[in-house]
């Protein structure tokens, strides 16, 4: 087994990467044939498999035909982007998913530029062929168009190309021809995708991603690009900042099916993982002990979103969670950045407050969906777009936005995004359907979707990426409707709520314990509205206890965590705990609030 490929597997959100990983796992026999591994094998977090996303890329590889082959999957949303562009440096090659249907969309453009940039060689997968209404052809069209727009070289041009379903599990030359397994796909990959390019000279390797294990710490994982590595081997860490740091391999391990296995060397080519370095960062350099040389630094896009994060004040703090105090908070936060690489931190005048910026609602709602997990309590105030000056002109950041949404709801989507400063850019029917893009500052998409998915019934497939910075637009409608505010704290009462209804929605189930300046509610009117939903009935022989009974109260509306972040005003903090979710003013009495008005 001599020959190693090393593959990235790069597609916009859905079109089917860790599914098309699956069947390679399963076709390469790495698991008996009674063991039933489920599907979606190496989304193993529970919050990827609760959304059906890749957030963490990951490593396996497999044995085809006595070639080793090392496979990397990629998550497929914009806000993970840095994600994919550490991991590309490891690969010598990318199988691009495109859906037979949908097409080229904003991620894979993405993901191709980064791709075509580092000068990695493109192997074209059209999935999902079996979709009514698809149309291989114009797709392989339209990617060979995209590629040549995004200044590919006439070797990354001539790219092999493979049809079929990774769900159905078959691949074939021609999509008109069903074969019986995704072996095409195996062979083009030992056919096309060059080996490890092997330079002459000491040891050199690049830090692309870490992994924590709890009884060896942080693990160092990269592809060594010449030389070799042994255990024991005294190295040096070549830091970004310049400063070296002397260190020695304690193990080494290489990837093997699902897990990791230990080596005592590892030559040039080979995607490895190092236990044992001290200090290290993503993007360092393991050179050679006597004479060092450094690579190139990973360069990562920078963020365009910020959210405050901020302890957890309100008056039910510390009921449900294990880290509350603002060192728990900053040590998480200062954690995280080690592995994530398009996140910022900053501290501001207190010390219980952080502005964190990523590259997106998600980007961020997912570090705040891991902190609660792992039982912190938190609060975040409302997203904020960075503003830049660019030649002594405001400037804030513009996105690329695809709707795909039903033919006859188009225009109200299309009036939405209007609304908030978007630029339609095409229209395109695709059966029943439209595909609409647009050029949008990011604000305006800041609680957008929310409001696409209730004018379009649920139907609106809603991707953005960061396109560039523009002069800023002027103002974007926010949210039209007040807040309802509890008086006191206490026990939301039906008979309270019930009363209450005309006055707007509310977020909370009768019997839920609030406090007072928490949001209850929307109030159907403009401004804020302060109201007492802890009030109880005042019984006399004229009202009876039991005509409570009658009282028909609306279901609450329940935020996910991006929704509510969405929603919030200025003046307002999503509270985070582990079991809750709470909308608050940030200054809980009334008179505060007035005193201190927020515009």
């Amino acid at each position: 087994m001599n020959f190693i490929k090393n593959i990235a597997i790069i597609a916009h959100v859905d079109h089917g990467k860790t599914t098309l990983v699956d069947k390679i796992l399963h076709h390469c026999q790495l698991f008996r044939d009674n063991e039933n591994k489920g599907d979606l094998i190496l989304d193993n977090n529970d919050l990827e498999r609760e959304r059906g996303i890749t957030i963490i890329s990951k490593n396996v590889s497999v044995v085809y035909k006595e070639t080793k082959i090392n496979i990397i999957d990629t998550p497929g949303h914009a806000d993970f982007g840095g994600e994919v562009e550490r991991v590309l440096n490891m690969a010598d090659g990318v199988l691009l998913l495109v859906d037979a249907f949908e097409g080229p969309m904003p991620q894979t453009r993405f993901v191709l530029q980064k791709a075509i940039n580092l000068g990695l060689k493109p192997c074209v997968v059209i999935n999902k062929v079996d979709k009514e209404n698809c149309t291989p052809d114009e797709v392989h069209e339209a990617i060979f168009d995209l590629m040549f727009e995004l200044g590919a070289e006439e070797w990354q041009l001539d790219f092999p190309i493979v049809y079929g379903s990774a769900k159905f599990n078959w691949m074939s030359d021609d999509f008109n021809i069903k074969t019986q397994s995704i072996a095409p796909l195996l062979d083009m990959v030992i056919k096309h995708i060059p080996s490890p390019k092997v330079s002459e000279g000491n040891t050199q390797m690049l830090i692309t991603s870490l992994d924590y294990s709890p009884f060896t710490g942080r693990i160092a994982i990269g592809r060594l690009q010449r030389g070799i590595l042994k255990t024991n081997q005294d190295i040096k860490l070549l830091k970004s900042d310049g400063s070296v740091l002397k260190s020695k391999i304690k193990e080494l391990q290489v990837f093997e099916g699902l897990g990791r296995k230990k080596v005592t060397n590892i030559s040039a080519g080979e995607i490895c993982a190092i236990v044992g370095l001290d200090g290290f960062e993503i993007g360092d350099t393991v050179a050679d002990f006597e004479n060092p040389e450094a690579l190139d630094s990973i360069v990562i896009d920078e963020p365009t979103m910020s959210m405050l994060f901020t302890i957890n004040d309100s008056p039910f703090f510390g009921k449900e969670g294990k880290y509350v105090t603002s060192r728990h908070l900053k040590d998480r936060l200062e954690k995280e950045l080690e592995k994530n690489l398009a996140l910022r931190v900053e501290s501001i005048e207190s010390t219980d407050k952080f502005i964190v910026f990523g590259r997106g609602v998600l980007h961020l709602s997912i570090l705040i969906e891991t902190m609660r997990r792992e039982g912190y309590e938190l609060q975040i105030g409302q997203p904020q777009v960075i503003i830049k000056s660019i030649d002594g002109v405001q400037c804030e950041p513009f996105e690329e936005m695809t709707i795909d949404l039903p033919e006859h709801v188009s225009g109200k989507a299309v009036e939405m995004v209007t609304m908030r400063k978007g630029e339609l850019i095409s229209m395109e029917v695709k059966g029943e359907r439209m595909v609409c893009q647009f050029i949008i500052p990011s604000r305006g998409i800041i609680g957008l979707r929310n409001q696409l998915l209730t004018a379009t019934a649920g139907e609106a497939i809603i991707a953005h990426r960061f396109k560039e910075y523009r002069p800023i637009k002027g103002g974007i409608p926010e949210r039209l409707n007040g807040s309802l505010v509890s008086m006191e704290n206490g026990t939301a009462i039906p008979y309270s709520i019930d009363k209450l209804q005309e006055r707007g929605k509310f977020f909370i189930e009768p019997g839920e314990l609030i406090y007072q300046g928490q949001v209850i509610g929307e109030n159907s009117r403009r401004d804020d509205m302060v109201v007492n939903v802890t009030k109880t009935k005042k019984l006399t022989n004229v009202r009876s206890a039991g005509a409570d009974d009658k009282a028909k109260i609306v279901p609450a509306i329940k935020f996910s965590l991006e929704e509510a972040l969405e929603y919030i005003q200025k003046d307002e903090y999503v509270e985070v705990t582990p079991n809750n979710l709470r909308l608050r003013k940030i200054f809980l009495k009334e008179v505060d609030r007035k005193r201190n008005k927020i515009t």
